[in-house]
């Protein structure tokens, strides 16, 4: 069975990238911070391990903003047009990201496993049918299959241990 790879980019070209593997979990997220982050209703994370992503051209910013725990919320942006393509959050630090699924050519080869703060959403935002919904948060063990959720609890224990 051959790896999954993805591309993706920004806007403007400069900056292009690889994504190896298939990602831990795919949130949908709508809450009011990434509302204000992005200027849209809402953002498509994928989150995998940090060493799945190479950046092939182009250059990176990073601006950190404040996370929904308080801790920082480092959001990492082409150089030239400033497209966010991805952030690292606090609980995963450096060892995991969550990377921006628009970003990539074909978007529409990952779906989400959640829709969350669907709470904080805009009134006139219809939510998807078949994907779960949750007003906050999720217990991830009960929504990602084991070996996914294997992989998110050994980056938070690995994180753990470094902090």
């Amino acid at each position: 069975m051959s790896e999954t790879i993805r591309e993706g980019g920004c806007a403007c070209g400069a900056l292009r990238y690889r994504l190896r593997g298939e990602p831990i979990f795919v949130n949908n997220c709508h809450c009011r911070q990434c509302q204000q982050q992005t200027g849209g209703t809402s953002v498509v994370n994928a989150f995998t391990e940090t060493e799945n992503f190479e950046l092939l051209s182009g250059e990176l910013t990073q601006h950190t903003v404040k996370s929904g725990s308080g801790g920082p919320h480092r959001i990492f942006r082409c150089t030239h047009c400033g497209t966010a393509i991805f952030s690292h959050y606090p609980r995963l630090g450096e060892l995991g990201l969550g990377l921006r699924v628009g970003t990539l050519d074909e978007p529409a080869s990952l779906t989400p496993d959640a829709v969350v703060f669907t709470a904080e959403r805009m009134p006139w935002v219809t939510l998807p049918d078949g994907i779960p919904q949750f007003e906050a948060y999720y217990d991830p063990a009960r929504v990602l299959p084991p070996e996914r959720f294997g992989r998110l609890a050994d980056m938070v224990r690995r994180r753990e241990a470094n902090a």
